[in-house]
């Protein structure tokens, strides 16, 4: 999957306008891999007769089954080729930024997607296809124990220096030596990079049959190495980085704003994965340390598109002038998303979250039914699996295929996971959770704890239940009063403790918290990713994904099995699998999800018919509708 994910974990490499986005919250087709050149006119590096290919020289490569484009498509279907080029947008990002690095574990990035390319892209609405951009063609054998890429010899920095296999190797050391932590693990099972020659460009595994990982090399971001090698990498900088994207950095007022402008005769403009894409001319992002600010600004026409992450401001906030008279569209669009979990997240890594029994009865605490109906509007769905919204989520009884992973391990899981999958604890919504509230003592109470003077305390120790829930944003403060009344219930005390989004990231690459609120996406194909989320070897990396702090063999067993899945079908099953192991850990309370994306803009845009299946779309397909803009300045 793309590892870039909607997380607070990984602020390192996220887009400025997912930063705005904070919420409280393929069809097989004929193979046409054959019809694709050889690359660049040069003699195949890999002519070996000897080779059994999966692809050679292809254009695409999907995880499973096809690619759905042909090899002489002209354009992705959920996009306009004749889209109009240019005009101004400006969008709002949450919190701050002091360095244009987003490669490091230091300083807090806003994200340089836009000035950047990868080796392939991925298309939007199939599961997990790869296109060309960077490279022309790729080379893959049947046993997945390697992956070569072909460079297109056009391809070209912002400076009009060649992109070449030189640059493909430096960007992978240099991740691996001096980058986040995040990417030695992402990548660890890359023994070797080799520069076959200027345009060709090989990568040897230390495994077999992984299906993803060809997939997940083609997605590596190329950086320039005449650009680094004089440049200490490992250092924050606000100097605007070199890229090669459809835009380069023309402004930057450090945590406060940065403006990216479009570059002229971008050397990628006419490949088919990028035809109707990147037509705004600049786009702004400027940055808002308050929530509430930054929502009235947006209805002050100081920003253009947003998407709404709060239900009680989707459904009050809105109701104003110029949304009634149609200057400010909203609307809710539909997706096919998995919507992953969002989360309390435990630190596993203090004493007193270690035991399975305290986790489950705080999670019986959480009265989902009395937030929704009070506090959201009753516009989300309880998450009840690690792959809420999607086939990938574990329902029913565990299939054969299931029972093929998890038997194994039949002594060292709850008997739980191999029964029908229950839901989650419902309430009435009133606000009574006596049910819940009998359980949850008796399972502290099985966990040495009961209360005394109305304070839940250790029997062994002696020691009071205290904890702290860390926030950086203040519009979550009163969804997490209303979890803290009801812990209260069992006498545990519970502080909220708000702070900027510097001190958190920084908090949060330290494990320095008891409990914090997590977003882990998910994509329709999950992978090694999955390693950072819930591995063991995770767990104590520095900067890293596993803000639970799991260490579970099963889990780590489990999470080799997807990622070697050869069919859909074994992806799915291992999932299941999976999740249903992660259900039953309760490292976790689950909150909600919403299965669309809420969206307000000002009418000065035009968009594609066909949406892509899984995103909406902006900034990459929209474009400025000359017609829509001068009629909204009128």
């Amino acid at each position: 999957m793309n590892f870039w994910l909607w997380t607070s974990a990984c602020l390192l490499a996220l887009s400025p306008s997912t930063l705005a986005f904070a919420a409280e919250t393929g069809t097989p087709a004929t193979n046409h891999s054959a019809q694709a050149p050889t690359a660049n006119g040069l003699t195949d590096p890999t002519t070996d007769p000897a080779i059994d290919y999966l692809v050679k020289d292809a254009p695409a490569v999907a995880l499973h089954g096809m690619p759905e484009y042909p090899a002489d498509f002209d354009h992705f279907n959920y996009v306009n080729p004749n889209a109009p080029k240019g005009g101004d947008v400006t969008l709002a990002a949450f919190g701050s930024f002091d360095s244009l690095n987003p490669f490091i574990l230091k300083g807090t990035s806003p994200g340089l997607s836009l000035i950047y390319q990868s080796l392939m892209v991925q298309g939007i609405d199939e599961a997990f296809t790869m296109y060309g951009e960077i490279a022309q063609t790729v080379t893959i054998p049947k046993d997945r124990s390697w992956v070569e890429f072909a460079l297109r010899p056009e391809a070209r920095w912002q400076d009009g220096e060649p992109i070449t296999a030189e640059d493909v190797a430096f960007t992978f050391n240099i991740l691996k030596e001096k980058g986040h932590p995040f990417y030695k693990s992402y990548y660890a099972d890359v023994t070797s990079v080799t520069v076959l020659d200027p345009t060709h460009v090989r990568f040897d595994f230390a495994v077999k049959h992984n299906h993803e990982l060809p997939l997940i090399m083609a997605q590596l971001t190329i950086l320039p190495k005449h650009y680094w090698e004089n440049r200490d990498f490992s250092k924050t900088t606000l100097e605007p980085p070199l890229g090669s994207g459809a835009y380069k950095i023309s402004s930057v007022e450090a945590g406060r704003s940065i403006s990216f402008e479009h570059v002229k005769d971008w050397w990628a403009k006419d490949l088919p994965v990028n035809r109707g894409m990147h037509n705004f001319g600049k786009i702004t992002f400027d940055y808002f340390r308050d929530a509430q600010v930054m929502l009235e600004a947006f209805k002050a026409g100081k920003y253009d598109f947003r998407q709404e992450g709060i239900a009680k401001n989707w459904a009050t906030a809105y109701d104003i002038p110029a949304v009634k008279e149609g200057r400010i569209q909203k609307a809710e669009i539909p997706n096919a998303n998995p919507q992953g979990m969002q989360a309390f997240i435990f630190n596993l890594r203090r004493p007193l979250f270690q035991d399975n029994r305290v986790r489950h009865a705080l999670a019986l605490m959480m009265d989902f039914e009395w937030m929704n109906k009070n506090l959201f509007y009753g516009q989300y769905k309880r998450t009840e699996s690690f792959f809420a919204n999607s086939e990938l989520a574990a329902t029913g009884a565990p299939s054969e295929r299931e029972l093929a992973y998890l038997t194994p391990f039949k002594d060292q899981l709850d008997p739980s996971v191999f029964e029908e999958k229950k839901p989650l604890p419902k309430t009435s919504g009133s606000g009574q959770i006596r049910k819940q509230l009998r359980e949850a003592i008796s399972l502290l109470k099985q966990a040495g704890w009961e209360q005394k003077d109305g304070v839940l305390t250790n029997l062994k120790t002696g020691s009071p239940f205290e904890f702290e829930i860390l926030l950086v944003q203040p519009s979550f403060e009163r969804v997490t009063q209303a979890f803290v009344r009801n812990l209260e219930r069992l006498g545990i005390k519970t502080s909220i403790r708000i702070i900027d989004s510097a001190q958190y990231t920084n908090r949060l690459a330290d494990y320095d918290y008891d409990m914090v609120v997590g977003s882990f996406g998910q994509s329709v194909s999950p992978g090694n990713e999955q390693r950072d989320y819930w591995g063991s070897a995770a767990a104590d990396r520095p900067g890293g994904l596993n803000l639970a702090g799991i260490k579970n063999p099963v889990v780590d067993k489990l999470i080799t099995h997807v990622i070697h899945a050869s069919s859909r079908e074994d992806l799915l099953a291992a999932t299941h699998a999976l999740d249903r192991v992660l259900l039953s850990g309760w490292y976790m309370i689950p909150q909600w999800h919403v299965g669309t994306f809420r969206v307000a803009w000002w009418d000065r845009f035009g968009h594609p018919e066909q949406a892509p299946k899984y995103s909406i779309g902006f900034t990459s397909t929209w474009w400025v509708d000359p017609d829509k803009d001068a009629q909204l300045k009128r």
